[in-house]
């Protein structure tokens, strides 16, 4: 209320220049007023963190919320969601290392992708790998603390040839090396992926990637459903389920909130969430949207909607979260170290620092997770 107003109220008392006791009510009123909407956001985002810690799972009209909150209680939600991390993760993070053990040459139309069939992209075009470059690899995700190796083949779907290559090497890598397996091979029949799981493959990746009403929008050569039968085959199998998906590719909240929602039901034991790395030559290389903050709050709405997975700031961390990156990790409990398919990631040792700087510790290798307490 302006000064003039306050007078005219009689608020001020111009004989002894000073409050007289009304006055002093109302500057109190206003005091108490600004504290209450302090504390507001704090209480808001701990009490929807001891709902979900009470194992009452948030609504949609909850997730929502998060994404919606503002610039100002940040910093109190990711204190809250670290406290759904820290019941489940302790102070631990999971490193993976990634392997592009076939580039390019993919049929599908996948339109953030480098290596489909319609980029206009200079990655390198290679078939499977050779046993010793594959090795040196999983040797390099082992002297990286790496907990997982992730092996990759772009394409639709592995060819007979692919799958008794991985059949062959899934086995060497994990005796000699110790590592859990990640594999990512497209889309998988039910016998597909009985023969993963038989070989000592630890989980599948296959991410869903967006909600299944913006699928279409960004690939017509595959649908939704293909990708969730292929998920349903890989459980069924008796695998682990990682899957996640890709922000920034023109989607809603509500998009976001589908995803979410479809990775609880499909109970997925990781999260990997990519913020869109726009390349240049893809239908999408003008998206660029995305800032920090609206990074952290999807990480956020992420992790109340599924408190126990393993979620993993994965590909566009670098250029999307930039100096608020640690900031993710009090969120999330994962991330991939060194690079990425077909873009670079940051040096390891710039991981590392930042893992210790966080008083955080890496998962090693074979290592069990130890949860921590509230």
């Amino acid at each position: 209320m302006p000064a003039k107003q306050l007078m005219q109220g009689r608020l001020f008392d111009g004989k002894s220049h000073s409050l007289n006791l009304t006055g002093k009510q109302f500057f109190m009123s206003i005091l108490q007023t600004d504290q209450a909407a302090a504390t507001e956001p704090l209480n808001r985002w701990h009490t929807l963190a001891d709902q979900v810690l009470n194992d009452v799972s948030v609504t949609r009209e909850q997730a929502g919320e998060v994404l919606a909150s503002r610039d100002d209680e940040l910093l109190d939600l990711i204190a809250a969601a670290f406290r759904i991390r820290r019941r489940y993760f302790g102070n631990q993070v999971q490193l993976y290392f990634l392997m592009n053990a076939k580039s390019g040459l993919c049929p599908e139309d996948c339109h953030y992708c480098s290596q489909s069939k319609i980029a206009e992209t200079e990655v390198e075009r290679y078939n499977f790998l050779s046993r010793p470059k594959i090795m040196e690899a999983a040797r390099q995700a082992k002297e990286r603390n790496s907990r997982t190796f992730c092996l990759v083949i772009s394409g639709r779907s592995p060819s007979e040839r692919e799958m008794q290559a991985v059949e062959t090497i899934v086995p060497e890598i994990k005796a000699q090396f110790g590592l859990h397996i990640c594999a990512c091979l497209g889309l998988l029949s039910q016998s597909q992926a009985e023969r993963l799981k038989a070989c000592g493959v630890d989980r599948v990746n296959h991410n869903l990637n967006t909600s299944s009403s913006h699928y279409e929008k960004i690939c017509t050569t595959h649908s939704y459903q293909d990708r969730m039968d292929t998920l349903q085959n890989i459980r069924h199998a008796g695998l682990e389920v990682c899957c996640g998906g890709i922000i920034g590719m023109g989607e809603q909240q509500d998009d976001k909130i589908d995803l979410a929602f479809a990775l609880r039901d499909l109970r997925a034991e990781s999260i990997p969430l990519n913020f869109l790395n726009s390349i240049d030559g893809t239908p999408l290389e003008q998206f660029d949207y995305l800032n920090p903050r609206d990074c952290l709050r999807t990480l956020a709405m992420f992790r109340f909607v599924n408190p126990s997975s393993e979620l993993r700031i994965a590909g566009g961390r670098e250029i999307h979260l930039r100096a608020l990156q640690p900031l993710g990790l009090y969120i999330a409990n994962s991330i991939f170290v060194g690079d990425y398919l077909t873009t670079k990631g940051q040096p390891p040792e710039a991981d590392y620092r930042m893992i210790e700087d966080l008083g955080f510790e890496v998962v090693l290798n074979g290592a069990e997770i130890n949860c921590g307490s509230e």
